[in-house]
């Protein structure tokens, strides 16, 4: 891992965070969606966010 500041570490959890909380409602959105389109919408939304944090957490290894 190259050096990161304080700065760019505490933005980087930020930026984790807020997508793991955007899987984690996009997942129950999905769960709850009775219409299978918007399911689907949903689905590749979490999917999204889920993909866009373990990019990030790679800068933590």
């Amino acid at each position: 891992m190259s050096n990161i500041s304080e700065l760019e570490l505490q933005n980087l959890r930020h930026l984790i965070g807020g997508y793991d909380t955007t899987h984690c409602k996009m997942q129950e959105y999905a769960n709850c969606a009775s219409d299978a389109k918007v399911k689907q919408f949903f689905e590749k939304g979490a999917r999204s966010a889920m993909e866009n944090k373990q990019q990030l957490m790679k800068f933590l290894q």
